[in-house]
């Protein structure tokens, strides 16, 4: 019997924990849970939640990259939607290792909201009906309590856990139904057109 599935993404989550350092950015995410998935999870919905990132020095193109990312993503993929916390940029004071009492200044980044809304977005579409099946793609344990809400409250519901990279959260895991680990060989295979079709959209140079 076939499920309906709503997958929920913590993008920064997913970049940082298996994307960033490979050469397989411009990420096909509906083709990535497909080959994830099982054929009787039929994906409905692909709910993508990101901040939009601030230029820094030695980064100044980020925002364009990104900005050409999201707006390829909604145009090859229509099941997908995307939901926006913001960023915080600011310079702050950090003790050094070898001294610790000399300080260097140095640009923090915080990303805000993007947690609460893939949680508020969860039990949501829980009280809605919106799916049979609800798959998170993060590795952040504070998921923990909206996954936990949702087999507690809506017990015929599946709840999956996609983990980006390293150790899983022991406190994500105890509330899943299934985990599965995304490979290296799967981004690869998971990859967009590097132009996309009926647009003038295309990879960054940068990626190539």
């Amino acid at each position: 019997m076939q499920m309906r599935t709503t997958i929920y993404v913590d993008g920064l989550n997913l970049y940082y924990g298996c994307v960033k350092n490979t050469p397989c950015k411009w990420l096909d995410l509906k083709a990535l849970f497909s080959q994830i998935l099982k054929d009787q999870n039929r994906i409905t919905r692909i709910k993508y939640f990101t901040a939009m990132v601030k230029p820094v020095p030695g980064n100044e193109k980020a925002p364009q990259r990104q900005q050409f990312y999201l707006r390829a993503l909604q145009k090859h993929i229509p099941e997908i939607s995307i939901h926006y916390g913001h960023f915080t940029l600011h310079k702050v004071a950090m003790a050094q290792v070898a001294s610790p009492h000399r300080t260097v200044k140095v640009w923090r980044a915080e990303e805000k909201g993007s947690d609460v809304n893939l949680a508020v977005h969860l039990l949501n579409d829980a009280w809605l009906d919106a799916y049979d099946c609800a798959v998170i793609v993060s590795n952040d344990s504070d998921m923990v309590e909206s996954l936990k809400m949702v087999r507690e409250r809506f017990p015929q519901k599946v709840v999956g856990l996609i983990t980006p990279g390293g150790t899983t959260s022991a406190q994500l895991k105890k509330y899943a139904q299934f985990v599965r680990k995304i490979r290296k060989s799967l981004l690869r295979k998971s990859q967009m057109p590097d132009n996309i079709p009926g647009t003038t959209i295309r990879k960054p140079d940068e990626w190539s």
